[in-house]
């Protein structure tokens, strides 16, 4: 016995594991703990002014029909007809009028093809032929030529409706447009379609006159209304000339839309462009909206295989057994910062058998809208992650506002929208956006009590959004503009 005490083994080996159950336990929390916030750069900029017009109303020869792929430039239709002394600050809340009344129109749309059709009162709208125009309007036009010869006009572009739909003279009562109004009587191409025709009972409601000719007819729950004949007719993009295009010749068009002469409808119906020209573009086309406070590039659209960026990522297209016209993807969640938000799951925007919920991408709504529940989990993480940026008072319908002032740029939390198979992650410009000229801005989502949420074009800039119909998928692919 050297005299020292010497505990007994067993007590050694407790006190040894002990202490590496300590040194354990207190790893732990290093290695669970919540990663670090992804952020990005938003490089500040103001609110566009309007861009002056410039289309060569002399155009080359128009070559006929081929398998070439058609593209067209589009603008923002705050560039038609900007109210006089507008401002950008007054254009921006008219565009957000626009919105709401829009956002509105889709819904109601969705609402009421979940009911009964049937039951639909004929003094409703017919959504085979509702148009953009009446519904806040689509948010972009680009320049068409109508008829032979070749009449150039304004066209709104739309995929949230399916008609091709313009004003006709003899009008009855039309209201203002840009151009003259279009004359089928000096069309040699123009063609009314007979009422036996199966063209016409692609119609809702189609109409016949002492001719025996097919005739539309819209009323809207405003009191705005459309009546014309249902024709056929030659459109001309640029150089491409498309016959036999099934059109809506209005005379008597009331309480629409001030500026463009009709509307290119593009959504997934019937009787919507793609669908009638989609033998001769592949049943492929896809746009790219460019952010109008960064770049004085154009916006544009494209038919055909080019219209199909390599690098996009796609997502299968959801059909509505109800409803025909809208393009609906599959949302199964969202991220913050690099995490997923908690309580943003795929039941929220489930469209169920009966064509309720759901979520579509639309080129005529600005602000994307989200159900209630999933928009206040994503605009509280949103708020947990920019905690270091000056908050501002609301605005419009916007509840997430910053004060910038006197800044460049800022440093915001990393937004993901995850579609199914494809992930698509938004540049900060696309969801923090100036909302007035004093270093306002806001969180460009907002809440919405219909089942129906809506993919805006705010959040789709500087993405070219394909629509691959013969695919049945819709692709984004970034900084697709170019």
């Amino acid at each position: 016995m050297d005299g020292k005490w010497k505990p007994p083994i067993s007590i050694s080996i407790s006190i040894s594991i002990f202490l590496s159950l300590t040194t354990i336990f207190l790893s732990i929390p290093l290695s669970l703990s919540t990663p670090p916030l992804q952020y990005q750069t938003l490089l500040l900029t103001s609110l566009p002014n309007p861009q002056t017009l410039s289309w060569p109303e002399a155009l080359p020869e128009p070559e006929p029909e081929t398998t070439t792929p058609l593209s067209v430039t589009l603008h923002h239709v705050d560039n038609l007809s900007p109210p006089l002394n507008s401002t950008p600050e007054s254009l921006f809340r008219l565009r957000l009028r626009r919105d709401a009344v829009r956002v509105k129109a889709l819904s109601t749309i969705a609402a009421v093809t979940q009911s009964n059709v049937s039951a639909r009162p004929r003094t409703d709208f017919s959504s085979s032929i509702i148009s953009g125009l009446a519904q806040g309007s689509g948010e972009y036009f680009t320049r068409l030529g109508i008829g032979t010869p070749a009449k150039y006009v304004y066209m709104v572009l739309d995929t949230g409706s399916d008609v091709v739909w313009i004003q006709c003279s003899p009008c009855r009562k039309c209201y203002t447009q840009a151009d003259p109004v279009f004359d089928p009587k000096r069309s040699t191409s123009f063609l009314g379609v007979s009422c036996a025709s199966p063209l016409c009972r692609r119609l809702d409601s189609p109409g016949c006159n002492n001719h025996r000719k097919c005739l539309y007819q819209v009323s809207y729950g405003d009191g705005s209304f459309t009546v014309g004949e249902f024709s056929t007719e030659t459109l001309t993009f640029r150089r491409t000339k498309v016959d036999n295009v099934a059109l809506g010749c209005g005379h008597d068009n009331e309480g629409l839309f001030v500026g463009a002469a009709g509307l290119l409808g593009l959504g997934r119906g019937k009787l919507s462009f793609p669908t009638q020209a989609g033998n001769r573009f592949g049943r492929k086309f896809s746009y790219c909206l460019v952010d109008r406070s960064a770049s004085s590039k154009p916006s544009s659209m494209v038919f055909g295989e080019s219209a199909v960026s390599k690098n996009a990522v796609f997502t299968p297209l959801l059909t509505n057994p109800k409803l025909d016209t809208f393009y609906y993807l599959g949302l199964s969640g969202i991220s913050v910062g690099g995490t997923r938000v908690p309580g943003i799951s795929e039941s929220l925007f489930k469209l169920d058998a009966v064509g309720n919920g759901g979520v579509i991408v639309d080129s005529g709504t600005s602000v994307t809208r989200l159900t209630r529940p999933a928009y206040v989990a994503l605009r509280d993480a949103f708020r947990a992650g920019a905690s270091n940026l000056k908050r501002a008072p609301d605005f419009s319908l916007f509840d997430t506002c910053f004060d910038l002032s006197g800044k460049t740029e800022v440093k915001v939390p990393t937004v993901v929208l995850h579609f199914g198979g494809a992930d698509v992650s938004l540049p900060a410009s696309n969801y923090l956006i100036p909302v007035d000229s004093n270093g306002k801005f806001c969180f460009a989502f907002a809440g919405t009590m219909s089942g129906l949420s809506i993919i805006g074009n705010i959040q789709q800039q500087g993405f070219r959004v394909v629509f691959d119909l013969a695919s049945n998928r819709v692709g984004f692919a970034p900084r697709g503009c170019a």
